[in-house]
């Protein structure tokens, strides 16, 4: 590294690097409808597009972590970012959804190796407790600024360039980033990390990647169809074997002795929970503003601020709350919120209207943003020190894997529910129209109302659409019911296991890569 090159410099190259990051995975949501209408996709298909992104992220956060420690952490970051941009290019000339998805998987694990080699860059460089709280403040806040302006600057690139042009952003900044990566970051390995697994990386991947074809895929085939429970089998397989490889192991990726700790299962189950429950609401909830409110790709960025702002401002409250709650107090007071929150925004989407909507979103946002911070403070106090490297990227893959499930299976109740309003609906106004109303919710899910309408006749087409609008609204409404009670029922139990004792000579203790806003 040359001598010019600032603790300063190399923190906000960290930093930009986590950001570009973040600014991916919640800038797409936005331009999903966009992408449905262009490349004729169905619900299913821009699931998909999320997931093959989050699923490998998740699959190969923990391999990533190892593979800086052994190899450096500037050639990771510079293999992480040439890998990112080659996938931001592909997925921006993408002329087929499968090419897509596919190319949002390559991008997902260049974004795995861009986040670990980055957060361990910033904690190799920064030693001191004093400057290193600073370092980590300083990121966290570039963190929460970007979730805040990411929908409204994908809404603003959708409606102006394009939803292609949500990929190729990417490509100047990846250069940009690399001279700064040349430039600032000194290479530093871990000579004691442990050794890459291949196996255990291979089966946990595989295992994550069954069960959400199996969970996306449901809707269409069946949920007791032989794919259906094959690829269900051949997950609880692979998980199964994931499981024994990791308990044979010396210095495994995952400590599962960890497992036997009730205190940190609530912590896990709490971040779980988190994810599933509320930061899920970045992708789904754009959704309903473009199909449910027929809002622009730019206003339901717009209309995104409540929920973002409230999320990002609310962490301070919550660290002035905490002299006063124990954490399992705290916690099962954020998911409340988030259920509250939950079921807040399903009785708006019954009112109509996006008023009550934003106002029912800024109490699931503050819930969001009291749990941001705790989630990874209270994994962190279950493990030794030396073990943070691993509970940290734990905490992580819980954190996206559960995005992932719950787009699965939000995603199937949304599928599910809007088919069956539409099909009640045209059953009494328009029985002619029966046969199609399935692929038309799947459309329409997806945000391409004029794609369901082309499945019909001319002359029904009046008629249904706004059977079919008012059928998404009514799966939105089960889907945000479903995460409001399914949060409630986590703040309960979260709460209990919270206060099981910390395993023996633990204490609670900062972490060492907090990654609470990712």
């Amino acid at each position: 590294m040359p001598a010019a090159a600032s603790p300063r410099f190399t923190l906000f190259t960290a930093s930009a690097v986590c950001a570009v990051i973040i600014l991916d995975t919640n800038i797409v949501a936005v331009s999903l409808p966009s992408i449905a209408r262009d490349l004729s996709g169905s619900f299913s298909d821009i699931e998909w597009v999320v997931s093959a992104y989050l699923l490998a992220f998740a699959a190969c956060l923990l391999p990533a972590g190892s593979l800086a420690d052994r190899f450096g952490r500037r050639r990771m970051l510079l293999l992480g970012l040439a890998l990112f941009g080659a996938a931001s290019l592909a997925c921006g000339a993408a002329p087929s959804l499968l090419f897509l998805e596919l190319a949002r998987a390559a991008k997902g694990i260049g974004a795995a190796l861009l986040l670990t080699a980055a957060l361990a860059a910033i904690g190799h460089r920064f030693h001191a407790p004093q400057e290193r709280m600073r370092a980590w403040a300083f990121w966290g806040a570039c963190m929460g600024a970007t979730i805040t302006f990411a929908p409204l600057l994908g809404g603003l690139i959708a409606s102006t360039l394009g939803w292609r042009w949500i990929f190729y952003i990417n490509l100047p900044l990846v250069i940009v980033l690399a001279f700064m990566v040349v430039r600032s970051i000194e290479e530093s390995r871990d000579g004691s990390a442990a050794r890459f697994d291949p196996l255990g990386s291979l089966t946990f991947a595989g295992g994550l990647g069954y069960l959400i074809w199996a969970l996306i895929d449901a809707n269409r085939v069946g949920w007791d169809s032989a794919p259906t429970l094959g690829r269900l089998l051949i997950a609880v397989f692979l998980l199964g074997l994931f499981v024994m490889i990791e308990r044979s192991q010396e210095r495994p990726m995952v400590d599962l002795g960890l497992m036997r700790s009730g205190r940190f299962i609530g912590a896990l189950l709490g971040m779980f929970a988190y994810a599933a429950c509320a930061q899920v609401m970045m992708t789904l909830l754009p959704l309903y503003l473009q199909g449910g409110l027929q809002l622009s790709a730019l206003a339901a960025g717009a209309g995104m601020l409540p929920f973002a702002v409230a999320m990002l401002l609310t962490p301070r409250l919550g660290m002035r709350m905490a002299a006063r709650l124990s954490p399992a107090q705290g916690f099962a007071l954020g998911l409340f919120l988030v259920g509250v929150g939950n079921l807040a925004c399903a009785w708006a989407t019954g009112q109509g209207g996006y008023a009550a909507f934003a106002l029912a979103s800024v109490v699931l946002g503050a819930g969001a943003g009291l749990l941001n911070g705790d989630t990874q403070k209270n994994i962190m106090a279950c493990v030794p020190r030396e073990r943070t490297g691993m509970a940290s990227g734990l905490s992580t893959t819980t954190r996206f894997g559960a995005i992932v499930l719950a787009i699965g299976i939000l995603g199937g109740i949304l599928a599910a529910r809007s088919g069956q309003l539409l099909r009640d609906a045209l059953a009494i106004q328009a029985p002619e129209a029966l046969g199609a109303a399935g692929e038309m919710a799947t459309r329409v899910a997806a945000g391409d109302l004029q794609a369901a309408l082309a499945l019909l006749d001319p002359r029904l087409r009046e008629v249904a659409a706004p059977l079919a609008r008012q059928a998404l609204i009514g799966g939105f409404e089960a889907v945000l019911c479903s995460a409001g009670v399914a949060a409630l029922i986590f703040a309960l139990l979260v709460g209990v296991l919270l206060n099981k004792p910390l395993p023996i000579g633990q204490a609670l203790h900062q972490p060492e890569a907090d990654i609470a806003n990712i």
